[in-house]
């Protein structure tokens, strides 16, 4: 099946996965294939881990089929999409190695497409939706597993960011590990743009890279959309810190372990964007870091 991987993806994808994106031709004419769907287009721009297209089932039904690399983990997506069993979340129709069989939502409608205000309430309201017990036996990592390999990356590159910033994100998360309670389901890579609209419910999430820990760590990437908007006014410092006392108020969170979450995320998503040549990205992580 002849056809060309968005470009966002070609560009976002490591060096690693070169090898799947030239099979990415083949590995969908196989999944659509095994499934029996028939394919109307690729989405695109799309997303930066994976390949998406627009499908038919068998009779007729619409679906979305979803693509992603080996270290992308379809598995463990699978497992979180297959716990909270469309409460919040995309459904799972099928699934195999490599591929998962979605239900059709509107990838050209998110919350995002909102104004600010209303924008952070749909999301809050739907990602709470997804905090649940995880299910027993789960392969899930843990929040203290996760960001103790970005910490390990973070202390590597650490004269990609300023000193103050890197020390202050290393040390909130000893802090917040040490007194982390919670053992819940999170998204893991929740943002505005992950939700999407749907037909049996107006928003619903996407893209989970699930892991377990408390909510404060599944909301502080929320924190940060929009995050030239607030850089582009005279009250931006002000405004993110209202941003964090507002989300973490609607969902009754400490604001202050939101805070420590989101200094910790945006300074260690910084440094990655640094080193892989987004300079622009990283400056704006590190400037709300700042802020905070």
């Amino acid at each position: 099946m002849a056809f060309e991987p968005p470009q966002r993806l070609v560009r976002a994808l490591p060096l690693g996965e070169s090898e799947w994106l030239g099979q990415l031709p083949k590995l969908l004419e196989d999944a659509v294939v095994r499934h029996g769907l028939d394919v109307e287009r690729v989405v695109a721009p799309g997303g930066r881990s994976s390949l998406v297209a627009l499908v038919r089932r068998s009779d007729g039904s619409p679906a979305a089929l979803k693509l992603v690399p080996p270290s992308a983990a379809a598995g463990l997506e699978g497992a979180a999409l297959e716990c909270w069993n469309g409460f919040g979340a995309v459904r799972v129709l099928d699934a195999s190695e490599g591929a998962l069989l979605l239900e059709r939502l509107h990838p050209e409608v998110s919350v995002r497409s909102l104004p600010e205000s209303k924008a952070l309430l749909e999301a809050a309201g739907t990602v709470r939706r997804l905090w649940v017990e995880p299910p027993a036996g789960h392969a899930f990592e843990t929040v203290a597993e996760r960001t103790g390999r970005q910490a390990a990356a973070l202390s590597e590159h650490a004269d990609e960011a300023p000193p103050a910033l890197v020390s202050g994100a290393l040390g909130a998360r000893e802090e917040l590990l040490a007194g982390a309670a919670e053992e819940l389901l999170l998204h893991g890579n929740f943002r505005q743009s992950k939700v999407l609209g749907g037909d049996r419910a107006p928003w619903l999430t996407v893209g989970p890279e699930p892991l377990v820990g408390e909510r404060a760590y599944d909301l502080a990437r929320l924190v940060r959309d929009r995050v030239e908007d607030l850089i582009a006014t005279v009250s931006g410092p002000s405004a993110a810190r209202r941003r964090v006392n507002r989300l973490a108020d609607s969902l009754d969170l400490d604001p202050d372990r939101l805070r420590g979450w989101t200094l910790f995320r945006a300074v260690e998503s910084a440094t990655r964007a640094m080193v892989s040549g987004r300079g622009r990205e990283a400056e704006l992580s590190l400037e709300l870091a700042a802020w905070l």
